[in-house]
């Protein structure tokens, strides 16, 4: 009969795991906003950090590394956790929200580029041509606004007599 006790008894105490968790959440969280956001894609930069972490954490309770599967669940649940409180703080308190959420980022206002988002998001203007071409648009001064979005992504807001084909 297999000897179950090892694979689900703890290795490592509870309150160990939690802060292991706890602090690379958030100093990875806080690694992501400040590198920006461009490279994120559709999805926002915390859902891949969520992603990403909670797949590192549940990878030794799988493959057997980890001394016990109920240390892996600890380590998803504190980070989870943190997802959820973050998210929640956020929401709660705006003030909050400012800090640990990403906003968007003005990257066109009245036809012009703002080359200082562009560089602090490692922009060319060929990249951001290369997005508005996608919204049908020829030229960056036919453009009222356009934002960086928080997922990555550019949103534009056209000129009202610059409409597209």
């Amino acid at each position: 009969m297999p000897d179950w006790q090892p694979i689900f008894a703890m290795s490592v105490p509870l309150l160990e795991s939690f802060i292991r968790g706890t602090v690379m959440y958030l100093v990875v969280l806080l690694l992501m906003r400040l590198v920006g956001q461009r490279e994120a894609g559709g999805i926002g930069i915390t859902d891949v950090l969520l992603v990403v972490l909670v797949a590192q954490a549940a990878a030794p309770g799988l493959s057997g590394e980890a001394s016990s599967i109920t240390d892996s669940v600890v380590s998803v649940i504190t980070i989870l956790f943190w997802s959820v409180v973050i998210d929640a703080l956020s929401y709660r308190f705006p003030v909050m929200s400012h800090l640990l959420k990403s906003r968007p980022k003005p990257l066109i206002h009245k036809g012009r580029l703002n080359r200082r988002v562009m560089r602090r998001e490692f922009m060319t203007e060929e990249e951001v041509t290369e997005q508005l071409r996608l919204y049908g648009i020829q030229d960056v001064s036919g453009v009222e606004r356009a934002y960086i979005e928080p997922n990555g992504m550019i949103s534009v807001l056209q000129r009202p007599d610059e409409e597209p084909e």
